[in-house]
């Protein structure tokens, strides 16, 4: 009997033994967050697994997008996220279930109802972020979808025809590079048609309503782009805004274009002999340019026009902020638009036959969501409520618009303003003066807005870290001017802009200029490298996103469709002397200089700015001894976006800060 219990006790206790390290070992990787097996992770410490139960409200937020609405009938296609990533769902009414209709690990892009049959869709899909989109065509009543296109190349700009026959977008299928327009039905295999081959970036804006034109934009940069229509039958291209023979006369940017009802004219908008982008009627026969909304002193971001051209809806960029105004095209009249929380509006598009435009719309407390405005009836209606991950959004921090001063002057001589954006901590909750974040934004064309902050709101409100988004030189809204304040060799007069924005923090009695980290993504990335090799020793870290390090190396292998684009705004690196220059502002050049910590992210198979860039600098800086945590997205491209991937950098991008920012080092069990 005590020999069987002996036996028993051995065989109980003897695996117990030889198992323990590997128990303990299990229960030491339970404390930490595992790193995907999608991401390469190179100096990141392990996560303590704790601080993710505060953070995954934050990590559950949603927004809505409007995709297009249903050519017959009051319902919308829309793109949300309810797994691991953006997906196409459908809406049948105002604050209606979503119902889903593709299911794929990449994200949806675009999602656009067929109008002669809305049971078949066409989606454009980001397969691996390398941004080659491939367009499907889903067949709701059999539930199945067809790619046509070749699974290799770039197709964007998808456009139905008026009466649902063809189907019109832009490709690099030629040679790669220039962006050619085609037409095709996509429910007949074979029948696609290049319409235009072209030099660069073309795209198409709209078909004309019988179907025979269609109005094409030209893109040469953020300050030049130019109209044409095309005759599909033929393929004959007609010119409506040439390019102006005087050389030293200044571009001219148009922005969308809509045909009139009677195709003999043209709504779009442009900056022509004006700062900001306007509305204005184009004649066809004359050329001959009327400026409709020239008593609003700021940029028009989008607009459309009513079916039977009555009205046109738009949407100006009020120092950051939407505004939705209405334009009776008979009278020149304006009407009552709807008041909008203070925020940004998108995606404006009628719906069919009707008054009633739709907008995608979010502010600092609600994700991005999609209303309905009725000119007629003047109501605004609520379609979809994102979920805030169980937060109360309603607690979320309003912004501050601030103006401060940099180094320049402007005519008058008064000190150059720029504009931004101040998001300050709770102060029944944070005394004290607080840690600074300052999130530059990319582009560079691009502007920093008072949009929802999403999990950046936990830097707010679990962190206690003020939030600035500033609007450097170069930044979109403020005029054309200002727009080319940072283009080529000007390029770092924007970085001198963030030094200005230090030195009024340290004029702030709430905030701590001790304790500030700079951020940014692409050409924020850029920003961020360069604001550390200038500002170093003002700065706590920073985080660099998909951003570049050498102008000469990323313009020589970004992909060959955008190089000509980007070389206007950064320099032509095949000339000597810009070469030279570009080599000299390099980050990648002057890593010596960084001597605070440095977060790094990029996307494996980014076809913007390679990884190579993020490579490359983030060897350098580590082998100056100075932390370098890298992240690389397996398969993620310009930005990490799908839901596993953006868990785990948000959670490593927190704990940066907690230990280089906050001064809180974590201690850990995980090796």
């Amino acid at each position: 009997m005590k020999a069987r219990s002996l036996v028993f006790l051995l065989a109980v206790l003897v695996p117990a033994f030889f198992n323990a390290p590997a128990a303990q070992a299990a229960d030491a990787g339970a404390a930490v967050l595992p790193v995907p097996e999608s991401i390469a992770a190179q100096g990141v410490p392990a996560i303590p697994r704790a601080h993710e139960e505060d953070l995954l409200p934050y990590e559950n937020l949603r927004a809505a997008i409007l995709s297009d609405w249903h050519p017959k009938e009051r319902r919308i296609l829309i793109r949300t996220r309810f797994a691991e990533s953006v997906q196409l769902h459908e809406v049948a009414m105002p604050m209606g279930a979503r119902t889903q209709l593709t299911f794929y690990r990449d994200p949806i892009n675009e999602g656009l109802y067929r109008p002669s049959d809305p049971e078949q869709v066409v989606y454009s899909l980001n397969e691996g972020g390398a941004e080659n989109y491939q367009l499907f065509l889903l067949d709701r009543r059999t539930g199945k979808a067809r790619r046509f296109t070749d699974g290799t190349h770039r197709y964007v700009s998808p456009l139905w025809s008026r009466h649902g026959k063809w189907l019109a977008y832009s490709s690099n299928a030629r040679n790669g590079r220039d962006m050619d327009v085609y037409v095709t039905d996509p429910s007949t295999p074979g029948s696609e048609r290049r319409l235009l081959e072209v030099k660069g970036d073309w795209q198409p804006l709209d078909w004309s309503a019988d179907d025979r034109r269609l109005l094409i934009e030209e893109d040469i940069s953020a300050n030049e782009s130019y109209l044409h229509w095309v005759d599909v039958a033929t393929g004959e291209l007609h010119t409506i805004t040439p390019r102006n023979p005087r050389q030293e006369e200044p571009t001219v940017a148009y922005s969308n274009a809509r045909w009139s009802v009677d195709g003999r004219a043209v709504y779009t908008a442009t900056d022509r002999d004006s700062e900001f982008l306007h509305l204005a009627r184009i004649d066809l026969a004359t050329g001959r340019q009327t400026a409709l909304s020239g008593d609003v002193p700021w940029d028009v971001e989008s607009f459309d026009l009513s079916r039977d051209g009555r009205l046109l809806a738009f949407l100006t960029d009020e120092d950051g902020v939407s505004k939705l105004r209405l334009l009776d095209t008979a009278t020149g009249k304006t009407r009552p638009g709807p008041e909008l929380p203070a925020g940004i509006a998108r995606d404006l598009a009628f719906r069919p036959g009707t008054h009633e435009v739709g907008i995608s719309l979010d502010w600092a407390r609600s994700p991005r969501d999609i209303y309905s405005y009725d000119a007629d009836r003047q109501r605004l209606e609520r379609w979809t409520a994102s979920e805030a991950g169980g937060l109360n959004a309603e607690t979320f921090v309003i912004p501050e618009l601030i103006h401060y001063p940099t180094f320049d002057t402007v005519k008058d001589g008064a000190k150059r303003m720029i504009p931004a954006f101040v998001y300050r901590p709770p102060a029944d909750r944070f005394k004290g003066r607080r840690p600074v974040y300052i999130s530059i934004h990319g582009g560079p064309e691009v502007q920093a807005r008072p949009s929802f902050r999403g999990s950046e709101n936990y830097l707010l409100n679990e962190l206690g870290v003020a939030l600035v988004y500033p609007n450097v030189r170069g930044s979109a809204g403020y005029g054309k001017s200002y727009l080319k304040l940072d283009n080529g060799r000007l390029r770092e007069d924007s970085v001198k802009d963030i030094g200005a924005l230090l030195d009024w923090i340290a004029a702030q009695p709430d905030l701590d200029s001790s304790r500030v980290m700079v951020a940014g993504g692409s050409y924020g990335g850029y920003m961020t490298l360069a604001v550390m090799t200038f500002y170093s020793d003002r700065l706590a870290c920073g985080w660099d996103s998909v951003g570049i390090s050498n102008f000469v190396t990323f313009l020589e292998h970004t992909e060959e469709y955008r190089r000509d684009l980007r070389r206007v705004e950064y320099g032509d690196e095949r000339d000597p002397q810009m070469r030279a220059f570009l080599e000299g502002i390099a980050p990648a050049r002057r890593a010596g200089r960084i001597t605070k910590p440095l977060m790094v992210s990029a996307g494996a198979n980014d076809p913007r700015v390679p990884v190579t860039e993020s490579d490359q600098i983030a060897a350098a800086v580590r082998s100056n001894g100075v932390p370098v945590w890298y992240l690389v997205g397996k398969d993620e491209g310009h930005g990490f976006a799908k839901k596993s991937n953006t868990d785990y950098q948000r959670a490593v991008l927190f704990e940066f800060v907690r230990r280089f920012l906050l001064g809180k080092p974590t201690t850990s069990t995980g090796k």
